[in-house]
């Protein structure tokens, strides 16, 4: 169900796991956020294989947008360690509405980034505006400003990651599309590439700090998972974008506010 989620819609899939895990498989909040990690990171792994294949992938704002992240996932998982199950559940739930809200906004808004996984690697197209302008040679210029900003928004990104175990690919793309001149392909292929590096030191900080989490139930999950998304991008092109998008962040919506109303 998570993978299949990513390849229709290709972002927030994730959202899906911690809740699944937690009430359908009986697995404890903080272990549920870790397989979560984990499925997000390994899923991740493979999109960007691909995506740098197509060599739309900035990489040096990955490597500073990643580098907050890493530095601030182990304090994710640290803040998560020091809550109860109830407002770990609960925060995970709010955040679970927010997304939803945000989603739906840009379904309606801004139609053109509805999808993540599905875009075509097409020609770049200079925007304007950035904080992170283009060079001739389409690779950014990266200045001081450009690099902390790059850097910020992957600290925000990591804390996220290491707190709930979502990738955070709703959060980097948009981040990328607004601070910097690449266009929405380059930006999704740019951020399965964070998410991955960044779900890395998130679960390194996870083990380290003692979490267990059971290899059959992670192992099996990232299979499901990733045979999902497959499937999930062999039919993604056979439906409507909008609808899709619209759908999952009603369910994202109706999920969220239930556990948020079962917390309370």
């Amino acid at each position: 169900m998570v993978g299949l989620a990513l390849g229709l819609t290709g972002g927030g899939g994730s959202l899906f796991a911690v809740p699944l895990l937690i009430y359908v498989l009986n697995v404890d909040p903080q272990s549920a956020i870790t397989i979560s990690l984990a499925a997000v990171t390994t899923m991740a792994l493979f999109g960007s294989i691909e995506a740098s294949l197509t060599k739309m992938v900035e990489w040096r704002a990955c490597l500073i947008f990643a580098v907050g992240g890493i530095i601030c996932a182990p304090l994710g998982i640290y803040i998560a360690n020091g809550l109860s199950e109830k407002l770990l559940v609960m925060g995970f739930a709010g955040l679970m509405v927010f997304i939803a809200v945000s989603m739906w906004y840009r379904s309606i808004k801004r139609s053109d980034q509805a999808a993540v996984v599905r875009v075509n690697y097409g020609p770049v197209i200079e925007g304007a505006g950035a904080i992170c302008q283009l060079e001739h040679n389409q690779s950014l210029r990266l200045s001081a400003p450009c690099s902390l900003a790059l850097m910020f928004c992957g600290c925000a990104t990591g804390v996220l990651s290491g707190l709930f175990g979502v990738g955070g690919g709703f959060l980097i793309v948009p981040a990328l599309t607004f601070i910097t001149q690449l266009n929405i392909h380059r930006a999704v292929a740019s951020s399965l590439l964070i998410i991955c590096l960044i779900g890395i030191s998130g679960m390194s900080a996870a083990f380290y700090l003692g979490r267990s989490i059971s290899l059959d139930i992670t192992g099996l999950f990232i299979l499901g998972g990733l045979i999902g998304m497959l499937i999930g991008r062999l039919i993604a092109s056979h439906v409507s974008t909008l609808h899709l998008q619209k759908v999952f962040s009603l369910f994202i919506f109706i999920i969220g506010l239930t556990s948020l109303l079962m917390n309370i």
